[in-house]
């Protein structure tokens, strides 16, 4: 039975619970065509939805929400709310600030670990090399997503904690898959730099010491959207299979005709 798609608001909506949400709809591809609108939503987490935000959430009559959080996030921010007839999936990745030790020391760490751990560059360092890291190791969990786009489970909302890094990522594939451009793709990207998408750092002291401005200079690589970031995937890309196109081939095992399924079903019709 063909799904009817709901028209959905051009104005974005302000979620109380939700961060960083947005419908990519409208970004352009290389050969002069467009995401379609109401396909392809990222958020952060929807642990905290409210009954306004799911009822929204509800309204866009999405098929799939695929979650890339692992346990340790599962276990601090609580389960997604459940949306009625809505498909969940969950498939972990790799935070690029991972570890239950790192996090205790990001939200009760003194200065001078801090200073140890993030410092002098670290910081910034440790996230780009993630994202290299997420795209060399994670080909599987990518082929995952895009052959369910291919197939079922449009319109689909993708997001990990914050919809900055896990799920940037599984959107930027996603987008390089149907031939979005990479600037456009960078562009959205960094929109979750935006001051009402931003994730709110937590701190368990929450003094003026706890958050001095230098504490929080050592804390914001890893909760910006950094274009250099984004850079480190696109070479990685290009070191690793030379071109997007044989990364989304032999990389994630995608042939041409399930690209061309998901072209159909996430841009709009050519002009």
């Amino acid at each position: 039975m063909t799904q009817q798609l709901p028209q959905v608001p051009s104005t974005e909506p302000e979620l109380a619970g939700v961060r960083n949400f947005r419908d990519v709809g409208g970004l352009p591809t290389v050969d002069g065509r467009r995401v379609r609108q109401g396909r392809l939503f990222r958020s952060g987490h929807l642990a905290h939805a409210t009954e306004q935000d799911a009822a929204f959430l509800s309204s866009l009559g999405l098929h799939t929400i695929f979650d890339f959080r692992n346990a340790a996030d599962l276990a601090l921010d609580g389960r997604d709310v459940e949306l009625p007839g809505v498909r969940h999936v969950n498939i972990p990745l790799t935070d690029p600030a991972d570890g239950s030790e790192f996090w205790k020391m990001v939200r009760d760490g003194k200065l001078d670990k801090l200073r140890e751990a993030l410092g002098d560059g670290r910081a910034a360092d440790g996230m780009a090399d993630s994202y290299r890291t997420i795209i060399t190791t994670r080909t599987a969990e990518h082929s995952q997503v895009l052959h369910a786009l291919a197939e079922d489970s449009v319109p689909a909302l993708l997001h990990c904690a914050a919809g900055k890094d896990r799920a940037g990522l599984s959107i930027a594939v996603s987008l390089l898959a149907v031939g979005v451009e990479r600037d456009a793709i960078k562009a959205d990207y960094l929109k979750s730099n935006e001051p009402h998408r931003r994730y709110q750092v937590k701190r368990g002291d929450q003094s003026a010491a706890a958050r001095s401005p230098e504490v929080m200079s050592l804390l914001s690589p890893l909760f910006e959207a950094r274009a250099e970031y984004l850079d480190r995937a696109f070479a990685t890309i290009d070191e690793v299979w030379g071109t997007t196109d044989r990364y989304i081939a032999d990389g994630l095992k995608v042939t041409p005709q399930t690209r061309e399924k998901l072209r159909a079903r996430l841009l709009d019709d050519a002009s």
